[in-house]
């Protein structure tokens, strides 16, 4: 369990982030077209996980826009948003954003990706959401950088993050 804090108050998860060097779980989560999407089929690619409670949020937002734009300059990566939003309310944050870079997923039909990942938050005002936490993946679907946000209002390591990325070899 991870202890977190929203606006300075004490709240928990479900458990811990993968460790760097593991294999990450694989998990299905559903595309804004309402498909599913897993693990798999990032197969030979490099994978962002942008996590976090909801998009109607400024700091998930914010976190959305960020790795969006970072993610032009990005090769062989995907970057998933991944949150419990309805697929339809993510589909219109992107549009009226014009975010096309990264993709959108949802756990609201797969709430075990919060468990497998250590992200559900247990107790507080957000429990059920998941926590604001980054893990990045190189090609093979190793754990290569993994962040828990501490406070979740505040924004993650986006440097730090992409530092990883760039620093990955084969």
């Amino acid at each position: 369990m991870s202890k977190i804090t929203l606006k300075g108050n004490p709240i928990n998860t479900v458990g811990e982030l993968p460790k760097i060097g593991t294999e990450a779980p694989d998990f299905i989560l559903t595309k804004t077209d309402l498909s599913e999407f897993s693990l798999r089929d990032c197969q030979g690619k490099k994978v962002v996980l942008s996590i976090f409670p909801s998009l109607d949020t400024p700091t998930c937002a914010t976190s959305v826009r960020h790795f969006n734009e970072a993610a032009n300059k990005l090769e062989n990566t995907l970057v998933l948003c991944v949150s419990a939003d309805l697929p339809f309310a993510q589909t219109r944050f992107c549009g009226a954003e014009n975010l096309s870079r990264v993709m959108p997923v949802s756990v609201f039909r797969h709430p075990e990706f919060g468990k497998q990942y250590g992200v559900t938050i247990v107790d507080g005002p957000l429990a059920g959401l998941l926590s604001r936490a980054v893990i990045v993946l190189n090609e093979k679907g190793q754990v290569i950088y993994a962040q828990q946000v501490s406070e979740i209002a505040d924004e993650p390591d986006y440097n730090a993050a992409l530092a990883a990325l760039n620093s990955m070899t084969i």
